[in-house]
């Protein structure tokens, strides 16, 4: 537990030194990764999504590949191909980017469906099929995806089995100004990360994720849970509720959370911490509801300890 606090309180000690203030959205990606979950990153261009992938790719030790999302990009540039080879009048699998540790899918809705859909199988079975065969991808695999708003020109929207397979949703936002004025001086930024060394190898952290399993999590908060959970299904505040395959990633990132915060135990505030990146996109508003203002809505009208 010890090992785990300290990895984290490092880990966003170090992204700080390239990505400055955004300390609550590196730690959820760091209980995504816990939780062996991807990450979708959804804000606007050029507030350091890119930058923050690579960086946390950098400090976690893991192999890094990036995909440029187009509307032209085929699911073959993803996954990889079959090719002849003409010297051994025979086929050879060419590997896409998609085989790597940490990739990068950035812009994702601006691809087709066709394409987007490529990185479904992947990013649930850790595997990709190609010509029937099955290959399998290494290990670990993340994604951390980035997706700029949909009133912008040239996106896709997500449809809902896409979504559903990122663990969270978070975004950035613009930085303080006094972050900014940092990365005016080139005291912060992108050319930091070459500075950054990987503070833990994947058997190291494979390890601290193995922890998460151990956290235990008592009744009382798996009810507060689920009345947060039936309050998204009752009809009266969302049009599509939360799956049941959402109610276990909320009920892991919370222990995962208690775990950084070096406790063996889940509180309210672990589930409140977690509640809006896990759930935000999972949801859909009955009226005309902002994602944010919808999550707080449901955490404002469910009472943490059960009525009598």
């Amino acid at each position: 537990m010890q090992k785990a606090a300290a990895t984290s309180a490092q880990l966003i000690e170090q992204a700080n030194r390239v990505i400055a203030g955004k300390t609550d959205q590196i730690k959820l990606i760091w209980v995504a990764i816990l939780c062996n979950g991807h990450v979708l990153l959804e804000d606007l261009p050029g507030v350091g999504k890119t930058t923050l992938a690579q960086t946390l790719a950098t400090l976690l030790g893991l192999n890094y590949q990036r995909v440029q999302f187009t509307a032209d990009l085929l699911p073959s540039d993803v996954i990889g191909a079959q090719i002849y080879d003409r010297e051994k009048q025979s086929f050879y699998f060419h590997k896409g980017p998609v085989f790597t540790q940490l990739l990068l899918a950035d812009e994702l809705n601006r691809a087709t469906p066709k394409a987007q859909s490529a990185l479904l199988e992947a990013m649930e079975e850790r595997q990709v099929t190609i010509d029937g065969v099955a290959q399998t991808l290494p290990k670990p695999f993340f994604v951390i995806a980035t997706q700029n708003p949909q009133n912008q020109s040239g996106t896709y929207p997500l449809p809902e089995s896409q979504l559903d397979r990122f663990f969270v949703r978070i975004s950035l936002g613009y930085p303080s100004e006094e972050v900014e004025k940092e990365l005016l001086l080139g005291h912060i930024g992108r050319s930091k990360i070459d500075d950054l060394k990987a503070i833990v190898d994947p058997t190291q952290w494979q390890s601290i994720q193995n922890e998460v399993e151990s956290v235990r999590i008592a009744a009382p908060v798996i009810n507060y849970i689920m009345r947060l959970v039936n309050r998204t299904r009752d009809g009266e505040l969302c049009a599509v509720g939360l799956s049941p395959r959402a109610s276990q990633q909320l009920a892991q990132a919370s222990k995962a959370h208690a775990l950084i915060d070096q406790r063996d135990y889940v509180i309210p505030d672990d589930v409140q911490s977690v509640f809006p990146a896990v759930a935000g996109h999972r949801l859909k508003a009955l009226k005309n509801q902002h994602s944010d203002l919808l999550v707080q809505s449901i955490l404002s009208s469910v009472a943490v300890i059960e009525a009598a």
